[in-house]
């Protein structure tokens, strides 16, 4: 190898089957429970073969009932176990709500300190595939309004290998939110990809003139842009958050303070949502950084359509945030 470390093309989807493999293989308190994940395989596939390796008491088929087995889950953690519980999509999660939200969370505060809940919960996220309204929204923004809980958003390969164990280590509740349009994405990761943190967010492109600020399947959308105005010669530094709870307030405002300009890219919608939290956060503590206001660029606040051309016209699309980011930079 002379010293090159080796690389593999794998997908997203691969990716995060191979980070439960893992899990399950280092640590046997460690198993996979929610609907149709045993002989079914999962409804993205991301479980298909892990019942054939590990056996139906760590690969459990459950109800179609997300607050029973959510609260089995939490039991479980309480137990001592290290759950890992896949809610088909967030729109199910709020069947849930009480379990996650009233005992999920709280439980440590409410005991005094006394009672962890080391549980991991699983879900598909976003719009994109004609999935209709009920399948396809984004509550990630929900879930980070919570304390108790810390809510991941995984956009890349690398993420979606490695988040996993660090947040089963993690002794609370821990979301990861897992856009669906993200799962047959393909890209390289190391042969030894191992843990990565879930403190922090990551530049994934340098630029001097405007800050995007994201996450999840939107990164790729700001990236395309980037691309595009940079042959403009418009250079767009592109913050990926990772951890939607806590945010890592740091890096979007020292990025801030470098290009004084600030597009926020959210698939929530705009009221309430989690661009206007990160807003507020740099107009309290960057307002004389900025050379213009922060915009935000939302999911139209609609039930997502299922029609494509609707759907795809609800999103943040790339067209918009060039010419967003364009008209910013030429009013700076």
């Amino acid at each position: 190898m002379n010293g090159e470390q080796r690389m593999r093309t794998i997908t997203y989807r691969e990716a995060v089957k191979e980070a439960i493999r893992e899990a399950l293989h280092r640590d046997e308190r460690v198993f996979l429970m929610g609907e149709d994940v045993g002989h079914y395989g999962g409804c993205y596939a991301v479980s298909k073969g892990l019942l054939d390796e590990f056996g139906p008491e760590r690969i459990r088929d459950t109800p179609l009932c997300e607050s029973g087995f959510v609260g089995a889950g939490i039991g479980a953690a309480l137990g001592g176990m290290r759950p890992i519980v896949e809610v088909m999509t967030v729109n199910f999660c709020l069947l849930a709500l009480d379990q996650i939200v009233n005992t999920a969370a709280t439980l440590l505060h409410m005991s005094g300190g006394q009672c962890n809940v080391p549980l991991v919960i699983r879900m598909a996220t976003g719009a994109g595939k004609q999935l209709a309204a009920q399948h396809a929204h984004s509550f990630e923004g929900w879930f980070a309004h919570i304390p108790g809980l810390r809510v991941l958003a995984p956009a890349t390969i690398e993420d979606a290998r490695g988040m996993l164990w660090t947040a089963l280590e993690d002794p609370d509740p821990v979301l990861i939110c897992e856009n669906n349009t993200l799962y047959n994405m393909e890209g390289e990761l190391a042969a030894d990809a191992g843990p990565v943190d879930i403190d922090t967010a990551r530049i994934r492109r340098p630029g001097s003139d405007l800050t995007l600020v994201t996450y999840s399947a939107s990164l790729y959308k700001c990236l395309e842009a980037a691309g595009v105005l940079a042959l403009e010669g418009i250079e767009c530094e592109v913050i990926d958050l990772r951890t939607l709870r806590p945010l890592d307030d740091a890096v979007y405002l020292e990025s801030v303070a470098r290009t004084h300009r600030v597009l926020i890219v959210d698939e929530g919608w705009r009221s309430g949502s989690l661009s206007a939290e990160i807003a507020a956060r740099i107009m309290e503590r960057a307002f004389y950084e900025l050379d213009l206001p922060v915009e935000r660029l939302c999911t139209v606040e609609v039930p997502i359509p299922y029609a494509r051309h609707m759907e795809q016209a609800a999103l943040p699309g790339v067209d918009g945030i060039v010419a967003t980011a364009r008209r910013m930079v030429h009013h700076g």
